[in-house]
């Protein structure tokens, strides 16, 4: 606020504890877009994010699909309370339903962090003799469970959530069976995009959700190219990707 820009573009990392910089900031009467985690209190412009329950549940049914139905599964949870650790866990829940033939031999955080996936996979393994599917709340720790796996010689299919290269990479290679596109890209250009129409005066939409993507084997091509390397879509381009 020192600077006095003439908008922001927030991510709030932590929803509830950044409510009084976003007071601050609206008390300040600078324009604010909220991006990524939804703020639990303030006043935006617009609110840009993924359906964190919907990746979830898509990334759990592909696995799950993966697994023929039936089988032993894990859940790694990221931070406990966290939005999108709330909402991509019950996906992953709500995709367990569907397929009462699998079994969810435990659901542990993992903090997001791929060296506590690890250990939190490790421990699993020691406990289970047989585990068939790892429904890992981000990437890092899918990363972290495969290493596990690995250390173990003991095989698992393992998705993640983020997309990220190092899950494109692991696709590729046939390390990870999947990953569902939080697209943290995409939702950066868009917020950014809102920011400066809105400076502009020119109509923005005060909520764009972003629709799953399940990043496969068979769809890994684009994501591939380094984020540097992208383009924003036009604005045109931004509302149809939203279903606008």
């Amino acid at each position: 606020m020192v600077k006095k820009p003439d908008a922001i573009v927030f991510t709030p990392v932590d929803y509830k504890a950044m409510v009084p910089g976003v007071e601050k900031i609206n008390a300040a009467n600078i324009p604010l877009i909220n991006i990524t985690d939804r703020s639990a209190a303030g006043k935006f412009i617009a609110f840009v994010g993924a359906d964190d329950y919907s990746l979830g549940l898509e990334t759990g049914r592909y696995l799950l699909k993966a697994i023929g139905g039936k089988g032993n599964v894990v859940i790694i949870e990221g931070v406990k309370g966290s939005l999108t650790n709330i909402d991509r866990v019950r996906g992953f829940n709500d995709a367990l339903k569907e397929n009462p033939g699998v079994k969810l031999l435990a659901s542990q955080p993992g903090n997001y962090q791929r060296l506590q996936a690890l250990q939190v996979m490790e421990n699993l393994i020691q406990s289970h003799p047989q585990i068939d599917g790892v429904l890992a709340a981000n990437d890092a720790m899918a990363m972290g469970a495969i290493e596990a796996l690995e250390g173990a010689n003991r095989t698992a299919q393992v998705i993640g959530i983020n997309g990220t290269k190092e899950a494109v990479d692991a696709i590729k290679a046939g390390k990870l069976l999947a990953s569902g596109d939080y697209n943290g890209f995409l939702q950066g250009c868009i917020g950014t995009m809102i920011a400066v129409r809105s400076l502009r005066n020119e109509s923005v939409m005060p909520e764009i959700m972003l629709k799953p993507t399940v990043v496969t084997k068979a769809n890994y091509q684009p994501y591939e190219m380094p984020v540097e390397s992208r383009a924003c879509p036009t604005w045109d381009e931004a509302a149809k990707l939203a279903g606008k």
